[in-house]
């Protein structure tokens, strides 16, 4: 998501970057195509337009135009008033008081909101609460069977009724059965619609009063553009959200709901989903995000997804092998699998400074099965002495392994090269003496 935008705003920086000082009109040009991508990515027209007079506004009060690095100081810029616009700061989910954290999710249909409230009650089992998930949509063919699947995934019980009955009702029934079973996490799926009318408004205004959610999440599907923008507006002058969940992140999409929601609602974005999984849920951080629209990367949530996929302990050992000169084909195997874990190997790509186009060089959309499926099939291919001493590998053993994995003797070349190149750049990582700052993010 948002790739051409990002490709389109480089491109107008590097070029900006590459004269020199500038003049009021370069300045002017270089506005006038950052407001042509916004524009193109779908972000509401008058979020740009104050978006593009601020940036103006404090390039040319900040002399930038005598300066010698005028790109760079654009740049951050820019990056400043994007954060701005997604909302300066990250809100946590909000902490219930005495009882349970109750998070009632409405939205648009096809929008995600049963998915999300799986990968929600997921999130709280994480946290070692006890969720509870209650299914109040009857108006959607399969929508509670498809909460029941949900719940069977993360082993979290379902609240479901048989008969259509007032949504109220139902969560009415739904808090006693939470008593009953203890639950401290109870998350409340409700019906969708295309546009908000009086009869949902006040069945969701109903429901809200009978429970008094912790959290109101409004869901807006990114793939729908200004329309999700305008019908969350709705949600929240209906019932008073108190914060947006913008799902479909990862697909192949415009991107201007990001950019826009905040400042049309003024709710801030709690999470943000980036991918098919259950797990694939992030807090949002305006920061990163705007680092990685700019293609700046997003380097400390690439350490907290591995920190969640990895586990202290597996990070600490893998950084003690590396020290050592320990790291070997069969580490190098195990952790391309962990990394499948944590997601599609572009999006962890992005979060790199520069990722975004590495990406690209490697193959794009079908990097991620043709890199992980050979490289796997090659070292599989190889035996247990191989793996932990890979200067074994002559000519005729590699020939030997590029027959086992159905692919060629450059092909296992070109891995045992990716590993050398891999344990040279996290030996000096962790031996360094400029790479005390990662480390000390790392907790290595």
């Amino acid at each position: 998501m948002l790739d051409a935008l990002s490709d389109r705003l480089q491109h107008t920086f590097r070029r900006l970057g590459s004269s020199g000082k500038i003049s009021e009109k370069d300045l002017d040009e270089a506005l006038r195509e950052v407001r042509i991508a916004l524009l193109e990515a779908d972000v509401n027209f008058k979020v740009v337009r104050e978006f593009v007079a601020r940036v103006r506004e404090r390039a040319l009060g900040q002399e930038v135009l005598n300066s010698i690095t005028p790109g760079q100081q654009v740049i951050g810029i820019v990056h400043d008033q994007l954060v701005e616009v997604l909302g300066r700061d990250h809100e946590a989910m909000r902490a219930a008081g005495d009882g349970p954290t109750i998070v009632l999710i409405v939205g648009a249909k096809g929008s995600g909101k049963t998915t999300l409230a799986g990968r929600l009650a997921l999130r709280f089992k994480k946290e070692g609460r006890r969720p509870l998930l209650v299914a109040t949509d009857f108006e959607r063919v399969a929508a509670s069977e498809q909460l029941q699947v949900l719940g069977q995934q993360v082993d979290v019980p379902v609240w479901v009724e048989e008969r259509a009955v007032p949504a109220v009702d139902v969560v009415r029934r739904a808090m006693k059965e939470a008593t009953r079973i203890g639950a401290n996490a109870i998350v409340i799926d409700t019906r969708g619609a295309v546009a908000l009318d009086d009869e949902l408004a006040d069945e969701l205004a109903a429901v809200a009063d009978e429970v008094d959610p912790t959290e109101i999440l409004i869901v807006v599907d990114a793939m729908t553009g200004q329309e999700a923008v305008t019908l969350a507006r709705d949600f929240d002058e209906a019932i008073e959200g108190t914060g947006v969940v913008v799902t479909k992140v990862d697909s192949d999409t415009r991107g201007g709901a990001v950019l826009s929601v905040r400042e049309v609602t003024g709710l801030p974005i709690k999470f943000i989903t980036t991918g098919e999984r259950l797990e694939a849920l992030e807090e949002f951080h305006p920061d990163r995000f705007a680092s990685r629209v700019l293609g700046m990367g997003d380097v400390m949530s690439l350490v907290e997804k591995a920190r969640d996929t990895l586990g202290e302990r597996d990070m600490k050992d893998i950084a003690k092998r590396m020290r050592t000169g320990q790291f070997d084909l069969e580490d190098f195997l195990a952790q391309m699998q962990q990394m499948k874990e944590m997601g599609p190997l572009s999006g962890l790509l992005d979060m790199l400074p520069g990722g975004g186009n590495l990406a690209k060089q490697l193959g794009g959309a079908s990097l991620d099965d043709r890199f992980f499926k050979q490289s796997e099939a090659i070292i599989q291919s190889m035996t247990i002495e191989e793996r932990r001493h890979p200067d074994l590998l002559n000519g005729s053993r590699r020939r030997r392994i590029a027959l086992g994995s159905g692919t060629t003797p450059a092909d296992v070349n070109r891995l045992l090269n990716q590993f050398k190149d891999a344990k040279k750049l996290m030996q000096a990582m962790t031996t360094g003496k400029g790479a005390g700052g990662l480390m000390r993010m790392l907790g290595l």
